[in-house]
């Protein structure tokens, strides 16, 4: 592919026991945008990740080129395929797009931002070390912190709770929204819009 392509990853766990979880934001955004490319995931050649490939934007016109990916691999474990199809499309890290949950941003709330540190996510620190850089771009969707003494992994490893499950579709169009806009206009004006 040429270096205009976007790679837009879904951080996630694999499989039925995890596609409810916190931490799943990232597989259920790339599978808004799935839907809006009107395509659905397939395994990749590299044999760790499934990917859509195609366009973003209105139908029928000639829209940037994407690459959906969701890692097979669990959390801690996602740079390694992450790095695989950036390789294998030649995408560097700053055409990279990291779609992820975020303890220290509330339910509902969204922020983009390019590079920066991990924050304690595993899945970001696995792909910094793969890709040799932090330097890539995040859409970091608000979960907000757990409850009383919760522990965070059992946390982020739960459920949407009642209220929530009825405002995350809601959410996931505004992170979906936010790709798109990242990509088609840049970091600055996506922040302006979709930061809050």
């Amino acid at each position: 592919m040429t270096a205009d392509v976007w790679l837009v990853v879904g951080l996630g766990n694999p499989g039925p026991t995890y596609a409810g979880h916190r931490h799943n934001i990232g597989y259920l955004v790339t599978d808004e945008l799935a839907d809006r490319m009107a395509s659905k995931f397939r395994a990749h050649k590299t044999g760790r990740a499934e990917v859509v490939e195609g366009r973003l934007g209105v139908p029928g016109e000639a829209g940037p080129r994407v690459v959906l990916v969701r890692p097979r691999s669990y959390m801690n474990e996602t740079g390694g395929p992450v790095s695989a199809v950036a390789k294998f499309y030649d995408v560097p890290a700053s055409r990279i797009i990291a779609v992820h949950d975020e303890l220290d941003i509330p339910f509902g709330a969204l922020r983009l931002k390019l590079g920066g540190g991990d924050n304690g996510h595993n899945g970001l620190r696995s792909m910094r070390a793969s890709l040799g850089t932090g330097d890539f771009y995040r859409v970091r969707a608000g979960i907000g912190r757990p409850p009383g003494r919760q522990d965070v992994a059992d946390f982020v490893l739960s459920n949407y709770n009642t209220v929530e499950r009825k405002e995350l579709p809601f959410q996931i169009i505004e992170a979906a929204d936010a790709v798109e806009c990242l990509i088609t206009s840049g970091l600055e004006k996506a922040q302006q819009k979709f930061n809050r």
